[in-house]
């Protein structure tokens, strides 16, 4: 008995004097403990010192929150060695001797607990510090929780160490789950010579479970983020089960099988492919769903039960424990279940879309011509820029409709549990709300339908007109066009009004709702007496309502979506399902497994272009074309030359016959296709560099000068379509490409149409006849000059093959072969009827061509780029914080700082309200003398009053948001059509069309939304946080600091988030400009078999803007944890308050107050950040609009101080002084000090080799560029002191590339409607049409497919010539007019000009001698300097260099014509 009565005394030491048994005994396990891990840890620490002794060390990466933590250890061990010492030395309790050593020890803990922060050297040592930390937290927090339990107070140093102790258990997870880091002068390995780099991977593939849970594995990514602006290339790129790739393997897999499902229909085909891929991966989705829902709905039942427990009054401590646990429980399951959710679902739709986008663009690959008609470049780049997006939303929509519906009806059953019959009345109002949201949904979902059709067309006819600007700006169209496009917005703008007055109406009744709802259910308990309207029940029927709210104003959003996503899948089904090249249109065979000596056979081939139309566009083919052998295609225009390449090419329709493919082939098309790059990579296209060939095939397609002369050499950048690249330049690009190739069969479309007649010789003979010499050719030409070289001659009449020889035989009878060659040989003798009147005669003629080709010879391509600045830069994007710039822009833009604080005041308004009806609810259940019926009565009346503030809110941001648009869109409208042809040949069209799209969208439909949104969640977390204050103040010490910290976490995010939303704004325009150039290209792509590459190169792009977006999200989804793990702290003291605080100080109303506006915290405290978070993104939307706001424009249209006279030019005299231009201003002169004058009535030839500045000297007379210097007058009038659309209307151009507009053939004509059909009909008669079109069943109303696709090269240019027809100006340019077309048709039409313009001033870019050889007036330039200016007779009796040009053309013809001459004469 002495024994165990000592007992206590034994242990009261070790307590420090606490005489409860209990609680010593758990003092000495901790002690003991802690002495345990103390010397575990000091064993293997010198265990593992003395293993890696020559090792560097740690290569922990230390933060500050460990070292932290690590000094607050410290000043715990130094505290407890000065208490030891302070025992020792005035120690005078002899019952407890050994106190001051008790102190020694628990200081030599703490300290190893820092050296166990800093000097953490392998994984077990991490696993063993994490143990320690963790067990001393836990046990030291339930010691000291049993001792507040049990009365007995708790020491102040054991107070000031407790949060340290939590402190430890942070940072335990923190160093276990911590992936090391090299130290940045470690070398862990040494690359491969020529290896890859390294590039890093998200780090949630190697991510542990709790970090995947607590989206840990995005922390370097937010570090590095908070220390520097990212860069794309710090985004670590997908893991593989995200890519593009795998992806589409699954997608296609899936697809096969369902559309090869005999059983199955044709309909709905991607949705059985997505729901066959994507099932099983959203079932955990599904489940985390299911866990939030319930969370949600369980808490209203805690409020019931906690207003309860406060209304016992002495009630049991413990119970209000175990209250608390749940609830917290409750918090944790719904926070952690919601973002899983959000993120997962969000994961798979981003697969979705990848998978979705990568099929349309497989598909564009496979299109047949049929199929390229019913989907225009412009709606395939919706498909993927809106649709595909619009799927990537679908599983997150998909669970939300599911859980809300399960979430309503579980919401109506715990009304049914709390207050049983007397919920039965609110069905009645709640079933009527919810039906009112019915038919809002579907106006709103027919409004958004309607709002995508006006966008899609609007879209369509930007992209058109954005592509074909010059030849607008040319012919001063600018405002229709314009015009054209703002009747689109217009009609857009109608459908967004409509819509956002709708969800303004759609707010209302979501507020009046729970008004009526709940004053129905009070109501019904007072009449039925189902249950006592006491505190507990109002404020769990309130909490209950709030969590069905979100069901119902979500429902209707959530089906409107699903809807909207099924007409995108209807869109992409029909694109999908639409009709493909067939494999068997030609038979392919290897060269080498081939026994033929036939590169190309044709076997009575029928082609057409639609297999709906019964007219064949080819008839009748047989073409047999063995290796080696040169054959020329010949005919008129719209004979059918291209369409027999196509054929070829199995890009026609073959309705009957056989075509055999023996080989690889090299296609040249007609109109060039360049690929946005360098000159390299579009010489290069894909194949690896062969410094050799390389050189051979740039000098043969005479490219070698064009890259000696540019600033960056082979390395200088090509704009968007070739824009800053002559004509000639892109066509000899293109020819260079294909003969790098190295093909075996080469189709070349008029390649030589674009270049003079120098060069034209170069290329034939160099290259055809040169480096293509064992090749099989097939060349479409014009150039009669070139036939006799030939092995064969195809010509074409009305798609049929009329005759087919040797040029000898084709002679021999008298055909139409021989008018060709006849009108052609009456061309060359109006200048060269004898030999002796060409200086350049043949002996002569040898001689200009040795001289020339001595300076053509190659110099050395330049291997590394010169300095200089490229025409298309990288796209601008703002750099950290723009802070409220954009915000305030957006509301000065718009004109709405009006709107904006009347949207405050009614939002104030609406919060004070709102929360005085819960207060009088609070209060007045206190008071017995109030009755039901007033309680309803005030209650109903205060909320409804609020819902009218709601309302007028609402319909106020939705007016500001359309002001917005319609100043934005108006802003940018102005600037982009004011721009200078300059800011369109640099800016990719992509960059414009992602403004015109998906910012505008941002601005149309986010942005208004999310101010108000922010405004309102953030006046109302401050309301609810002065509401918990007021019933509870102490609450406001951790709210503030809750607060505080949520600010400090939402700036560590916003670093790093903004920059992926801005990085992520210049990754989809790539995505949507090689889309474009696919389109535009895809005949190119599939004839050089390059569609595995393009097609690769495609997946890289999608993964390039995914990776932005699933960083974007998981940035996110971390941000949303942390805020509601602070909030959560807040309800958490709130409730403990109201729990520990003596009972009936606060009444139980009060408590359900408090609580129930505490339980809405943490999600408006959620909604506000997300919001705020959102809105910062969105804004970058508005930076990135109204950058293109503020371009440089061009002079005015009409300058209304100096504007001509209307009869102005009468003469049509130009005179041109000190002409000097150049493209940018520290740019070289392109034009180098012009001096001449054309003579009224004039017609001038200008000639010059490709690049010496023929067109750039048009652009100056249209004022495209304006000068650097001198003047141009016309009629004595300085043309750049009058308006850019007063000069341009009264010019008339024939440009270089035909450009046709999407429309009808009147439209084509006569785009501003100014003439009559008559007129119409009269023009396309002088220009060779009127058969043509006379033939077609809707004749002036036939269709003309974008970029007119649908008519020859040379039908567009004719075209061209009927509206100069139409328009009869002075002054005519012709720009390369006749090009496309062959001589006999060119000879017609320089006649009808001659004869319809007598008295006009003409000017003529040619590179066909023959088409200058009459003029007036020649002028010669070269390398922009005007090197003659003469009568063509004057020139030619002279060694000019004109006459040296001539020469080279009439040796270049010479053969055929002798040939031609000799057959005469036989």
């Amino acid at each position: 008995m002495a024994l165990l009565w000592s007992l206590p005394e034994a242990f009261s030491w070790t307590c420090d004097g606490e005489l409860d048994l209990a609680s010593c005994i758990q003092r000495s396990i901790i002690d003991a403990t802690n002495l345990l891990f103390l010397c575990a840890f000091c064993v293997l620490w010198i265990a593992v010192s003395l293993r890696k002794r020559n090792a560097n060390g740690n290569n922990t990466e230390r933060d500050f929150v460990l070292v932290f933590a690590a000094v607050c250890c410290a000043f715990s061990g130094i505290a407890h060695f000065g208490v030891g010492l302070r025992s020792s030395i005035v120690q005078s309790d002899i019952t407890r001797p050994q106190s001051w050593l008790l102190h020694f020890i628990r200081g030599l803990i703490w300290m190893s607990l820092t050296v166990s922060l800093l000097a953490v050297k392998s994984k077990w040592m991490r696993t063993l510090v994490t143990l320690w930390q963790v067990a001393f937290c836990v046990l030291i927090t339930a010691l000291n929780i049993r001792l507040l339990l049990d009365g007995h107070g708790i020491k102040v140093l054991d107070i000031a160490t407790w949060p340290i102790n939590f402190l430890l258990l942070f940072c335990a997870f923190r160093i276990y789950f911590m992936v090391p880091k090299p130290k940045s002068d470690e070398k862990l390995y040494e690359p491969l010579l020529g290896a890859k780099p390294y590039e890093s991977r998200s780090q949630l593939g190697c991510a542990r479970c709790l970090s995947k849970l607590t989206f840990s594995w995005i922390n370097p990514l937010l570090r590095l983020g908070y220390s520097k602006p990212l860069e794309f290339e710090d985004i670590p790129s997908l893991v593989s089960e995200d890519e593009a790739d795998l992806a589409y393997q699954n997608f296609s897999r899936a697809w096969d099988v369902v559309v090869n499902d005999p059983k199955g229909s044709q309909s709905y085909l991607i949705i059985k492919t997505i729901a066959k891929v994507y099932f099983k991966e959203n079932i955990f989705t599904g489940l985390c769903a299911l866990f939030r829902m319930i969370s949600v709905v369980v808490s209203p039942l805690l409020l019931y039960w906690f207003v309860n427990y406060s209304n016992e009054g002495a009630g049991n401590l413990s119970e209000g424990f175990v209250i608390i646990g749940c609830l917290i429980l409750a918090k944790l399951v719904e926070s952690f279940s919601q973002r899983h959710y959000f993120f997962n679902s969000r994961r798979s739709g981003m697969r979705m879309r990848s998978a979705v986008m990568v099929a349309v663009y497989q598909k564009q690959l496979k299109l047949s011509n049929t199929g390229r008609k019913r989907h225009s470049t412009g709606e395939i780049m919706n498909y993927i820029a809106v649709d595909a997006y619009r799927m990537g939303e679908l599983p997150w929509w998909f669970h939300s409709t599911w859980t809300l519906t399960l979430q309503l009806f579980m919401s109506i059953g715990v009304l049914f549990t709390v207050i049983g019959v007397g919920a039965l009345p609110a069905l009645v109002p709640l079933l009527i709300c919810g039906l009112l949201n019915v038919p809002f949904a579907k106006i709103l979902q027919n409004c958004q339908s309607q709002f995508m059709i006006a966008q899609d067309g609007r879209l369509r006819s930007t992209s058109e007109i954005l592509n074909s600007m010059k030849i607008i700006k040319l012919h001063s169209w600018e405002e229709r066009f314009r015009n054209l496009i703002e009747l689109g917005r217009a009609t857009e703008m109608k459908w967004l009004a409509k819509a956002q007055f709708q969800r303004a109406y759609a707010t209302g009744i979501y507020w009046v709702s729970p008004t009526i709802i709940s004053s129905v259910i009070f109501l019904g308990c007072a009449l039925l007496q189902s249950a006592p309207l006491n505190a507990s029940t109002i404020f769990t029927v309130l909490a209950t309502l709030r969590a069905m709210g979100e069901p119902v104003r979500m429902i209707p959003e959530a089906l409107s979506i699903l809807i909207q996503t099924m007409v995108s899948f209807n869109r992409i089904n029909a694109f999908l399902v639409d009709d493909e090249l067939k494999n068997d249109r030609i038979r392919a065979v290897p060269l080498e497994d081939s026994s033929s000596t036939a590169s190309i056979h044709i076997l009575s081939g029928n082609f057409a272009w639609d297999m709906d139309s019964p007219l064949l566009t080819l008839k009748d083919i047989n073409l047999e074309a063995k290796c080696g052998q040169k054959i020329a295609i010949c005919g008129p225009v719209g004979a059918g030359k291209s369409s027999l390449l196509y054929a070829i090419l199995g890009e026609m329709t073959k309705t009957t016959g056989t075509v055999t493919i023996c080989g690889s082939i090299a296609y040249v098309s007609q109109t060039s296709w360049i690929q946005s790059g360098t000159v390299r990579d579009n010489i290069l296209y894909g194949k690896p560099m062969d410094a050799a060939r390389y050189k051979n095939a740039i000098k043969a397609c005479a490219l070698d000068k064009d890259i000696s002369s540019f600033s960056h050499g082979d390395l200088t950048e090509i704009g968007q379509r070739g824009l800053n690249m002559s004509g000639g330049q892109k066509q000899r690009i293109q020819l260079a490409r294909a003969v790098y190739n190295d093909a075996d069969i080469y189709l070349l479309d008029d390649p030589f149409s674009a270049v003079d007649a120098h060069t034209a010789a170069i290329l034939f003979n160099d290259c055809v006849m040169g480096m293509l010499e064992n090749k099989m050719v097939i060349l479409v030409t014009h150039q009669v000059e070139f036939l006799s070289d030939m092995d064969k001659i195809l010509l074409m009449e009305e798609g049929r093959v009329t005759q087919s020889g040797s040029y000898q035989e084709l002679l021999t009878a008298v055909t139409t072969f021989e008018q060709l060659v006849n009108a052609h040989k009456e061309v060359l003798t109006t200048f060269g009827p004898s030999n002796s009147e060409i200086p350049g005669d043949t002996a002569n003629s040898n001689t200009v061509k040795l001289e020339e080709s001595k300076e053509t010879e190659l110099g050395e391509i330049p291997e590394k780029a010169q300095l200089g600045v490229q025409l298309t830069e990288e796209e601008e994007k703002e750099i950290g914080d723009a802070g409220w710039k954009a915000f305030w822009d957006y509301i000065m833009v718009s004109k709405g700082s009006t709107l904006l604080f009347l949207g405050l005041l009614t939002q104030l308004a609406f919060v004070v309200l709102q929360a005085g009806s819960t207060y009088w609810l609070a209060l007045a259940v206190q008071f017995p003398d109030i009755g039901s019926g007033t309680l309803i009565g005030v209650f109903t009346g205060i909320s409804l009053l609020s819902t009218l503030f709601v309302f007028f809110r609402s319909f106020i941001i939705a007016h500001l948001g359309l002001k917005a648009s319609k100043a934005f869109f108006s802003g940018l409208t102005d600037s982009i059509f004011r721009a200078p042809m300059l800011f369109f040949d640099s800016t990719p069209v992509g960059r414009i069309l992602t403004r015109a799209s998906s910012d505008l969208s941002t601005l149309d439909f986010d942005i208004p939304f999310s101010i108000i949104f922010v405004i309102a969640a953030g006046i109302e977390l401050l309301a609810i946080i002065g509401i918990m204050a007021s019933v509870t103040w102490q609450v406001l010490v951790v709210a503030t600091f809750a607060m505080v910290a949520a600010k400090y976490v939402q700036a560590y995010y916003l670093a790093s988030a903004r920059e992926l939303i801005r990085i992520n704004g210049t990754t989809k325009a790539p995505l949507m400009n090689y889309t474009a150039e696919t389109s535009l290209g895809v005949v190119t792509i599939r004839a050089f078999d390059a569609i595995d590459r393009f097609f690769c190169n495609f997946l890289k792009l999608v993964d390039a803007d995914a990776k932005l977006f699933f960083h974007s999200n998981a940035l996110m989804e971390w941000l949303v944890l942390r805020i509601e793990t602070l909030q959560n702290l807040t309800l958490l003291t709130a409730s403990l308050l109201l729990i520990l605080l003596p009972k009936r100080n606060v009444p139980p109303g009060l408590v359900g107050l408090s609580l129930s506006y505490a339980f809405t915290l943490t999600g408006t405290h959620v909604f506000v950040t997300q919001w705020y978070c959102h809105l910062s993104n969105y804004i970058i939307s508005v930076e990135r609009i109204k950058q293109f706001m503020h371009i440089p424009s061009e002079p005015a249209a009409v300058a209304e101080n100096n504007r001509p006279p209307s009869s102005w030019p009468s003469k049509g005299r130009i005179e041109l002084q000190e002409l000097k231009l150049r493209y940018r201003p520290n740019a070289p002169l392109v034009l180098k000090g012009i001096n001449c004058t054309f003579k009224e009535g004039n017609r001038v030839g200008v000639v010059g080799r490709t690049g010496s500045g023929k067109t750039t000297l048009i652009s100056a007379l249209f004022r495209l560029v304006e000068p650097a210097s001198g003047t141009i007058y016309i009629d004595g009038l300085d043309i750049t002191s009058i308006g850019l659309k007063d000069l341009r209307m009264k010019l008339s151009i024939i440009p270089q590339e035909p450009t046709l507009f999407r429309g009808s053939v009147r439209t084509n004509m006569d785009p501003l409607g100014l003439y009559s059909d008559h007129e119409i009909w009269m023009a396309l008669e002088k220009c060779q049409l009127k058969a043509t079109i006379s033939s077609l069943p809707n004749q002036l109303d036939s269709s003309v497919s974008d970029g007119g696709e649908n008519w020859s090269a040379g039908q567009r240019q004719l075209f061209c010539l009927g509206r100069v027809l139409l328009r009869r100006n002075r002054i005519l340019v012709l720009d390369e007019a006749t090009a496309s077309i062959d001589s006999t048709t060119d000879a017609v039409l320089q006649r009808i000009i001659r004869q319809e313009f007598p008295d006009c001033t003409v000017i003529t870019v040619a590179h066909r001698v023959p088409t200058v050889i009459d003029s007036d007036m020649v002028m010669v330039l070269s390398h922009g300097n005007l090197v003659e200016y003469e009568e063509p007779s004057k020139l030619m009796e002279t060694n000019s260099y004109f006459s040296k040009l001539v020469a080279e053309y009439w040796a270049s013809c010479r053969r055929s014509s002798s040939y031609n001459l000799g057959n005469h004469l036989c």
